[in-house]
């Protein structure tokens, strides 16, 4: 968002007189302190009322510094609407003083979905990265916690490299090749000569960030691209020959490449925030098992390795006994899947617990069905006992608890047969295609299935990575700049929700 000072800048005051020099506009002041805190409540009302008819939803949380190092603890919120559309909505970006433990942690998220009027009892599960305060904060709470997949492949990759001396040397000599072009324009622009006579594409190299695992492999990859226009740039001087990559790390790069490659686009296919990624999880766990990361016969021997850590450590993560139940019930609830990545062994439990939570989501008309019953029967019982006491004493049940025990009772097989059918009817109609949006199947088909689709509406709404939050810190990055570095905490709250909600 553009700084408030904007208003009252030389260039900006010529283009508003340009365009009407009859405008007068308002002070910096009046912005700050009357405009956004006015848009903010308006915003802020008109997200709570759409919150008030949520019934289930999920959330993301994060800790982040400023470039002031001011601590923010962000949180979203993700649920589906009622005509089947997945909403993201960002809560907060709350100035976090406190201790980053986990009871710290804890108090404040509940005080947060609490400021929002949200019910614990309503939230499905809780997406976060591996810390170990994120963790505690869930057990605290109680919360059911989902593990962030993009931290869990980094953390996999992350150890599948690090203790390879033949990776790490590579790596260095990538970074000093990076940092050597990057700090002379002139090495910049022969690398663009070189790349011109070669007839390779005029691309920068790339700088590795830590925290991003997919930053290593495009810097690896780029490297590989532009081997020979590197090699001709280096070789030109003596003092830089030394930075020409070795074959031996060419090898070592090109082994690396080729196990990690593949898994960017699993990253990015399960960061979204507009289609539902939970049920892609078993589907990706599977596909990295059985092709991905399954062994080649080109592989070299350090392909075979990363590719094998990578896989035990993904799949070792996700044994979690509740883990697995969550990603079953997503997976069957998606009409792209259903039951086709569920194990066989698994399979009479979790359809046992879909069946469970069908019954739980009975339309609240036959619940005030009975309850109308036994209100009448409750009056029919008045009169009678009333009658005579002579009457009273001899009836040992009135005629309305007879009424009641005899429609009840079938009342009770119907719903089970009810639920059997639609459940059964689920399985057996053909699954849609890979392509299509299973949000959209359920809007169409919600009234064949009633049960389910409630039960779609509260389990596809769990975001599978924690890039919502993470996704607030780049907003914040650019709310927080070196020329606004003395915005108070509540103002990049006001400015981050809105430009994420507007």
């Amino acid at each position: 968002m553009v700084p408030i000072a904007t208003v009252g800048k030389p260039g900006f005051l010529h283009l508003m007189n340009t365009i009407d020099k009859r405008y007068n506009i308002p002070s910096r002041t009046y912005f700050s302190r009357i405009a956004i805190p006015q848009m903010y409540e308006h915003t802020r009302d008109r997200v709570m009322l759409e919150l008030r008819d949520v019934e289930h939803f999920a959330c993301t949380t994060d800790l982040w510094s400023s470039r002031t190092t001011e601590p923010y603890i962000s949180l979203t919120v993700h649920f589906i609407d009622k005509a089947f559309k997945m909403r993201s909505l960002c809560l907060q970006t709350a100035y976090f003083p406190s201790e980053h433990s986990g009871e710290n942690i804890a108090l404040g998220l509940r005080e947060a979905l609490s400021g929002w009027n949200l019910n614990e009892a309503r939230l499905v599960c809780f997406t976060t990265d591996n810390a170990t305060n994120m963790i505690k904060a869930a057990e605290i709470n109680g919360w059911p916690r989902l593990q962030c997949f993009g931290h869990r492949l980094h953390l996999a990759i992350e150890n599948a490299v690090k203790c390879d001396t033949r990776i790490s040397r590579a790596l260095g000599v990538c970074k000093k090749l990076v940092g050597h072009f990057s700090h002379s324009w002139k090495k910049k622009e022969a690398l663009k000569k070189a790349q011109r006579e070669l007839n390779l594409p005029e691309h920068g190299l790339i700088t590795e960030c830590p925290t991003r695992w997919g930053t290593k492999q495009q810097m690896m990859e780029r490297i590989l691209e532009q081997q020979r226009a590197l090699s001709q740039v280096l070789s030109e001087n003596r003092s830089t020959r030394h930075l020409v990559p070795s074959w031996q790390d060419i090898e070592v790069l090109e082994s690396v490449n080729k196990a990690l490659k593949p898994l960017q686009d699993f990253t990015d296919a399960l960061s979204g925030e507009e289609y539902v990624s939970i049920s892609y999880l078993l589907p990706v766990l599977r596909l990295l098992n059985t092709q991905t990361l399954a062994a080649d016969e080109e592989d070299t021997e350090l392909t075979c390795s990363i590719k094998t850590k990578v896989l035990g450590y993904m799949e070792a993560k996700y044994e979690d006994p509740a883990t697995q139940t969550l990603l079953n019930i997503a997976t069957f609830l998606d009409p792209r899947f259903k039951k086709d990545y569920i194990p066989k062994e698994q399979w009479e439990e979790i359809s046992l617990r879909i069946k469970s939570e069908m019954k739980e989501a009975q339309p609240a008309v036959a619940i005030s069905s009975s309850s109308v019953g036994a209100a009448v029967s409750g009056a029919e019982a008045e009169p009678c006992q009333s009658a005579t006491a002579t009457s009273t004493k001899r009836m040992k049940k009135s005629l309305g608890s007879l009424l009641q025990t005899s429609v009840t009772s079938p009342s009770e097989s119907s719903d089970h047969a009810t639920i059997e059918a639609e459940f059964n009817s689920y399985i057996l109609i053909p699954k849609i295609h890979s392509e299509q949006d299973p949000l959209a199947w359920w809007g169409i088909h919600k009234v064949n299935f009633p049960h389910l689709s409630k039960l779609a509406e509260k389990y596809l709404c769990v975001p599978a990575t924690s890039t919502p939050s993470e996704r607030l810190f780049s907003t914040s990055g650019n709310v927080v700049t070196c020329q606004r570095a003395s915005l108070k905490p509540n103002k990049v709250d006001m400015l981050v929700f809105l430009s994420k909600n507007l």
